[in-house]
């Protein structure tokens, strides 16, 4: 019998078997009642194809060296042909692909489409989650501008918290003494190579897994006969990944993200944003200060992924109908809704001096009214003087000015005024500046000491939470770059880490146990 089809038909299925390819591509058996909801499966694959072809593309123009990254970048952008829309289309894939898994993975939540026998192929889903952010983290060093350099840091600082191996794995990430070329060659080769082909390899078993057991169809069995993948189902794949192309494309005429400077490792000023997808874990680290950043950072995240790889076990409910599923779905969705929310603070987040209340300067101020006995010996509770209350100052500026350096002064005119810019001065003007427009004091403004060490010692030359000098960088957030023993090091002598660095050694200036406070004080501001 004569098989249908011209003679390069038959010749490639003599030799490839093509019938047999397209019997187990297209004529897949699907439960009745298979929809829409299972469509976004073939949308995972969508992005990932346009990621694959679109990162060739960038590939071939791209230079993986810190001379010439940014460069490279600027020039696919502007100086080829279609570049500008290639950079696109793998930025805004990049955010599909994260939305898309999500969906998927809520898709299969709440279908229970990870009961027995689908729990190795929901364990492989959990990893390709990963690898999916692990190609956003990565890729983003890529275009090595100040945007990507100091996420990277803050990246490797949060790495370092992990118990044990922390410090390893940040030397592994890092590479070198500080993110340099090094690091540049790590994450652009795990971006480009280690990556894809855990890609491949883990999304051919998702496949081989899923033809193997079938997929799971709707939660209740629906009447009428199986269906197969093509046309019906086929055809929905294609309207909803065709519907995305076209959202996607209109995203990616707009372009990426504009490229900032390039990358400086010696600015300190530069305060660093993830990326969206990262904005959650982003802002959870801001509940945990200080030594409690780990849990933050890789306690919460850790029993959240330990919950889902375990869910197949966890849920051993009657059915997959939800009502016979309850606290798992519950669980699930409250913790979605978290998610949601951390991230959405973090997108309306603000450094912490344009948030109204008192500044660093205000309470150390506060600190020292507290601890300095020429106030508290007139200004306390049944003393001669008022006691200080907001809204009760109602002295001139320039008499409580002159009062607070020389508290004989106690009406204006008596004699000259002393000079009133020392930093414990200007401290306790801007306190009672503070009180004098009715603001509550400060809590515990007598454990605000470290504060006092700052006003003293830094704001001088920095800025931080909006006050202070502009000799040198902003330190608002420097937490989010550089970790306390780093800051310590730089309090003790700058020079060890820039050789040509303008700031005066501190170390025979300051205690090292205050030093020490200072650098933790820091460390903790993100």
């Amino acid at each position: 019998m004569t098989r249908p089809g011209g003679p390069i038909a038959r010749w490639l299925d003599d030799r490839a078997g093509i019938r047999d390819l397209k019997r187990v591509l297209l004529d897949e058996p699907l439960p009745a009642g298979t929809a829409w909801w299972f469509t976004t499966g073939s949308v995972l694959l969508f992005g990932l194809a346009v990621q694959i072809v679109t990162g060739i593309g960038l590939a071939l123009f791209y230079a993986p060296t810190p001379d010439h990254a940014w460069d490279s970048v600027s020039y696919i952008t502007t100086g080829v042909l279609g570049g500008r829309l290639l950079r696109g289309l793998h930025y805004w894939g990049a955010s599909l692909m994260v939305v898309a898994v999500a969906v998927h993975i809520a898709r299969v939540v709440f279908f229970g489409s990870y009961r027995k026998p689908r729990e190795l192929n929901w364990i492989v889903g959990i990893i390709l989650l990963h690898v999916v952010l692990a190609f956003g983290l990565t890729g983003y060093l890529l275009p090595w501008d100040q945007r990507a350099y100091w996420a990277t840091v803050v990246t490797i600082n949060i790495s370092r918290q992990a118990p044990v191996i922390g410090d390893w794995i940040a030397s592994l990430l890092q590479g070198g003494g500080q993110v340099g070329a090094l690091t540049l060659t790590r994450w652009y080769a795990t971006h480009v190579l280690i990556l894809p082909a855990l890609t491949v390899v883990l999304v051919a078993l998702h496949l081989y897994l899923m033809r193997r057991q079938g997929i799971s169809g709707p939660v209740t069995t629906q009447p009428g006969r199986s269906e197969m993948f093509f046309p019906s189902q086929a055809v929905r794949d294609l309207t909803v990944v065709g519907i995305l192309a076209v959202v996607l494309v209109g995203l990616a005429w707009r372009g990426a993200p504009p490229l900032e400077p390039p990358a400086d490792p010696a600015s300190s000023d530069y305060i660093p944003r993830p990326e969206w997808y990262f904005l959650g874990l982003f802002q959870l680290l801001k509940y945990f200060p200080g030594r409690w950043e780990v849990v933050g950072s890789i306690v919460i995240p850790g029993l959240v992924m330990t919950w889902l790889v375990l869910l197949p076990w966890i849920d051993r409910g009657r059915s997959r109908e939800p009502r016979h599923r309850r606290p798992v779905l519950g669980v699930f969705t409250a913790g979605a809704f978290i998610a949601g929310v951390l991230t959405l603070l973090g997108a309306m987040d603000r450094p912490a001096h344009l948030v109204a209340g008192w500044n660093v300067r205000e309470r150390a101020g506060a600190a020292l009214i507290e601890a300095d006995t020429r106030c508290t010996s007139c200004h306390g509770p049944d003393r001669v003087a008022n006691p200080i209350r907001p809204g009760r100052i109602s002295r001139p500026p320039d008499w409580l000015n002159a009062h607070v350096v020389d508290p004989i002064v106690i009406a204006p005119g008596l004699r000259e005024a002393p000079e009133t810019n020392q930093p414990d001065t200007l401290a306790i003007q801007a306190a009672l500046a503070r009180l004098r427009s009715g603001a509550p004091p400060p809590a515990d403004p007598g454990t605000r000491q470290v504060e006092v060490l700052v006003n003293r010692f830094c704001l001088n030359c920095h800025l931080v939470e909006g006050v202070g000098g502009k000799d040198g960088p902003d330190l608002s957030m420097i937490g989010l770059k550089l970790g306390a023993d780093q800051i310590e090091m730089r309090v003790i002598d700058p020079k060890v880490v820039q050789a040509d660095a303008m700031m005066p050694a501190l170390g025979d200036k300051i205690s090292a146990e205050d030093i020490k406070r200072i650098a933790a004080w820091f460390a903790a501001r993100k």
